[in-house]
């Protein structure tokens, strides 16, 4: 598979997530329902695009792509800086944050980072 066609498969649903706003969508926490967003939090602008592999709650449905959900910060910010540069030779991931600045690979990281975690199990049999 080509790495443009890959690229495709992952950001257009993530787009398409965030034109249709189901990026920002939350939950009241009456409902009993998991939210989205950390209380006072909003989503990325730049959330639809790594959402389309790595899911808005950072919880990823592909078992060869990461959970994102509740790693640390400063790790994910690191590791996006370091996959923007080449550091981490990964073109796909250099492709998404090629236009991402530096305050928002931040926010990104800070989103990951305040979602919940996954439960190992809950994605692999």
């Amino acid at each position: 598979m080509s790495l443009l066609r890959l690229f495709l498969l992952c950001a257009v649903p993530g787009l398409l997530m965030l034109l249709l706003g189901a990026c920002s969508e939350r939950m009241s926490r009456g409902s009993g329902r998991a939210t989205l967003a950390p209380a006072g939090m909003q989503p990325p602008a730049q959330l639809g695009l790594c959402a389309a592999c790595h899911g808005a709650n950072g919880h990823a449905r592909q078992p060869d792509i990461p959970d994102l959900a509740g790693q640390k910060a400063d790790y994910l910010d690191k590791a996006m800086r370091d996959y923007a540069s080449g550091v981490r030779n990964v073109p796909l991931m250099r492709g998404a944050l090629g236009a991402i600045d530096p305050a928002q690979m931040r926010a990104l990281a800070d989103w990951y980072a305040a979602q919940p975690a996954c439960p190992p199990q809950a994605r692999r049999p």
